[in-house]
């Protein structure tokens, strides 16, 4: 594949399906289920394509049921029967699961690593082979198909598989394809950035309250407000500083409030949150 700065799959190269792909996603866990059930809302696979894991075998039991697909406790049974093998285990468990699976690694198998900090070299380098691996950072609105996910690809990844690995986590959102040098500063933004968000919109909606709003009124009105105005800068394709320009209107209230947020510090508070997020993205990936 393109090694790149950036580089993007033109969306007709994206399959709309994955008919006859088999996938195993090992480490069931938040994002693993998350990914589950947007594969069957969207009919990307059928029940029979998928085959899940999880540690202990009352678990399995109970997601099988709630999915309808077959979840077991065996990840290197899980990885001999896939075409394209999710890993969702914690970063600290990678190595020995790669361990594990490897006897079912072949080079035409995919392994798209959602483990964040863990490095596509360090997932071949486990695999002992020249095997295709993507990492993704996926971030939490996935929950609710809302999500960000950044894919970077490893030095045997094709295109094909690259689009393949964007369809998948298209279910839960967009998706954008980095080099990996900037996967740690996608974790400081993307998946760090909604924390930050929700104190902004914790702190509109106490600002709500202080100036005489019900709290329930507040919330919605600080939460929806966040909501449309991100709309807004992804439909508009305008400059976030041309949208803000157009709510400020000369001698208005918004100015004067722009002003208390520039003397408050908080645009270089927000980078400075970013870059140290970023920053310990990057320890963790050096272990």
């Amino acid at each position: 594949m393109s090694t790149q700065e950036e580089s993007f799959i033109t969306p007709a190269a994206i399959p709309p399906t994955l008919p006859g792909l088999r996938v195993a996603v090992l480490g069931a866990g938040k994002m693993g289920g998350i990914l589950l059930q947007a594969f069957l809302k969207n009919n990307l696979l059928a029940p029979e394509q998928i085959v899940a894991t999880v540690q202990h075998s009352e678990r399995a039991l109970a997601l099988s049921a709630q999915f309808g697909v077959e979840v077991i406790t065996d990840n290197l049974e899980a990885a001999q029967r896939a075409d394209v093998i999710l890993i969702g285990v914690k970063p600290i468990q990678v190595p020995a699961l790669i361990e594990t699976i490897k006897p079912a690694l072949t080079k035409e198998k995919l392994l798209l690593s959602f483990a964040a900090s863990v490095t596509t070299k360090s997932i071949e380098e486990a695999s002992g082979i020249d095997i295709a691996a993507i990492r993704a950072m996926p971030n939490t609105p996935a929950m609710l198909a809302a999500g960000i996910t950044a894919l970077c690809a490893g030095r045997f990844v094709s295109e094909q598989q690259m689009a393949i690995a964007q369809r998948i986590f298209q279910t839960v959102g967009r998706t954008v394809v980095v080099d990996e040098k900037h996967m740690d500063a996608v974790t400081g933004l993307s998946g760090s950035g909604p924390a930050f968000l929700y104190i902004i919109i914790e702190a509109l909606a106490e600002a709500g309250v202080n100036v005489g709003l019900p709290r329930d009124v507040a919330t919605l009105l600080a939460a929806q407000t966040t909501y449309g105005s991100a709309r807004m800068v992804l439909e508009t394709g305008y400059h976030p500083a041309l949208l803000k320009d157009a709510v400020t209107t000369p001698a208005g209230c918004t100015v004067d409030g722009i002003l208390e947020l520039e003397e408050g510090g908080l645009r270089v508070t927000l980078i400075k949150a970013v870059k140290r997020a970023t920053q310990r993205a990057k320890e963790l990936a050096a272990g």
